[in-house]
C-alpha cells in the first residue's frame, strides 16, 4: 500500500461562490499549496538552487481534478497526497479531498524537475537523488 502525506485546509470565504460553495479553481490552489507543504516535509522546496546556483523548480506538465461532492465555506478538508508515479525527472502526485467520510474531490498533478538557465530557458534534469530516494519509499510496490 502506498504511503500518503496528509494535511488539512479550511474552506475560506474567498474560496467560495455566492452560494457558499467552494469554487473549482480552489482545488487547484489547494493542490499546489499542499504540494509545497509536502516538498518541505521532504526537506526541500519546489523552488531551490542547484550546485551551480541555477534555479531549480517543478513546472506543471498537467493537472486535473474531478469533483465528487460539494464543499462549503468553513468546511475542514483532509487532503491526502500520494506519489502515483516517480520517474528520473518527473513526478506525478495524486490528491484525495475528504470532509469526514465524504469524498469531495480527487486530483493529480504531473511535474518535471527543471533548471532555469541564465537566459530563462527551462531544461529538465534528474531530480536530486536524496529526494528521489525519499519519494521512492512512498510509492506503492508493483
Amino acid at each position: 500500500m502506498a504511503v500518503s502525506y496528509t494535511t488539512s485546509r479550511r474552506v475560506e470565504f474567498a474560496d467560495t461562490d455566492m452560494a457558499g460553495l467552494i469554487h473549482f479553481v480552489t482545488f487547484y490552489r489547494m493542490m499546489e499549496s499542499v504540494e509545497h507543504e509536502f516538498f518541505r516535509s521532504m526537506g526541500t522546496s519546489v523552488m531551490s538552487r542547484d550546485e551551480n546556483g541555477l534555479r531549480r523548480g517543478w513546472p506543471r506538465l498537467g493537472a486535473e481534478c474531478e469533483f465528487h461532492a460539494p464543499a462549503y465555506f468553513e468546511d475542514e478538508l483532509s487532503i491526502a497526497v500520494t506519489v502515483e508515479k516517480l520517474g528520473c525527472s518527473s513526478l506525478t502526485l495524486s490528491y484525495e479531498f475528504h470532509r469526514d467520510e465524504t469524498r469531495i474531490a480527487s486530483g493529480r498533478m504531473k511535474t518535471v524537475c527543471c533548471v532555469v538557465d541564465t537566459g530563462g530557458k527551462l531544461s529538465s534534469i534528474e531530480m536530486p537523488i536524496e529526494l528521489r530516494n525519499r519519494l521512492k519509499k512512498m510509492v506503492e510496490p508493483e
